[in-house]
């Protein structure tokens, strides 16, 4: 007779399940030096609208991380290097509250905030200082897009939250020899925000002069791999050719030694113009010569308005395809 109150195990055996373990640390400066892209070349983009039916538009974003390279020339299922995903939703454009100013546009609010498991080192539910003024540059990238005359007394609320951020150094721990004070991976979000948002205001159907997209590029460093040794030796030959400052756009900052500067900016292609800009480091004394000269700020801002164009084609497929959904729907 068995023993109902009592949760029995199966009759035969089972097997444990056996993890695959991360990259050794003897391999860091190996994976390090793995790159699968061109300096110009963005990484792979996902992008998708109306994921969240309760809010007026909403969008997923994702960033596909790096694979990582594996002794004997097999590929890890783990990565060392963090991806970015980030979720949106908008909520409006409603009425604001009876007690509220009359304001003859529109009031725009944003939000970004990491989820608790978003990094390596678990966050507060509270948004810290980081969070805000990342929420400070949204609306800013925002503000000069949405036509607000056509809303008085409305308010928008853009609430962004980062499901995985990126990270300053790869998850195997930190790099020997790094000198950077750390904070890009903040800009690469920054980025990422901006163009999840474009989607999920389209996706709401709020009227825009235009899609705005995010993009960001970096002046970094390549130091050579000496302690690398092995079958895979002929897939790092090309960055150890490479190796010395040069411009990278859509930099993810745990694959790169250094980066001595970047630059995000908001780009809105349909005027040519520039809604928001946001740079770190010093881009002229990186002293970078090549056949143009010296790079300064302006070849780093013209390399992260090449990036934002290309999250553009991303975007207007998204947008394209969410909106051939919604028609098939309506019929």
């Amino acid at each position: 007779m068995t023993d109902r109150r009592r949760v029995n195990g199966p009759a035969s055996g089972t097997s444990p399940p056996v993890f695959t373990s991360p990259p050794r640390s003897q391999h860091t400066t190996s994976t390090e030096l793995f790159h699968t892209r061109t300096p110009n070349d963005p990484r792979r983009t996902f992008l998708k609208t109306g994921l969240t039916p309760s809010a007026s538009g909403s969008a997923y974003f994702e960033l596909e991380p790096s694979p990582a390279p594996f002794e004997g020339g097999l590929i890890s299922l783990t990565t060392i290097n963090s991806g970015l995903k980030l979720s949106c939703t908008v909520h409006g454009p409603r009425p604001l509250p009876r007690s509220a100013l009359f304001s003859p546009h529109l009031l725009l609010s944003t939000h970004i905030k990491f989820a608790p498991f978003a990094a390596r080192q678990r966050r507060g539910y509270l948004r810290d200082a980081s969070e805000k003024d990342l929420s400070v540059h949204l609306e800013t990238a925002l503000r000069g897009v949405i036509i607000g005359e056509r809303w008085p007394k409305s308010g928008l609320e853009i609430i962004v939250t980062v499901l995985e951020g990126e990270e300053d150094c790869p998850w195997n721990g930190e790099r020997e020899g790094s000198s950077r004070i750390g904070g890009w991976g903040m800009m690469s979000v920054l980025s990422g925000c901006i163009t999840v948002a474009s989607a999920a205001i389209a996706d709401a159907g709020v009227d825009c002069v235009g899609l705005v997209t995010g993009g960001m590029a970096a002046i970094v460093t390549h130091l050579p791999s000496k302690a690398f040794e092995g079958p895979q030796k002929h897939l790092v030959k090309e960055a150890e050719s490479a190796a010395g400052p040069k411009v990278v756009i859509d930099p993810c900052p745990s694959e790169h030694q250094e980066i001595s500067a970047a630059c995000v900016v908001a780009y809105l292609q349909s005027r040519d113009e520039i809604t928001e800009l946001w740079a770190k480091g010093d881009a002229m004394g990186s002293a970078i010569n090549q056949s143009s000269g010296q790079i300064g700020l302006d070849v780093l801002m013209d390399h992260a308005v090449e990036a934002a164009t290309a999250a553009r084609l991303v975007l207007i497929e998204a947008i394209s395809e969410s909106s051939e959904i919604k028609l098939l729907n309506h019929k």
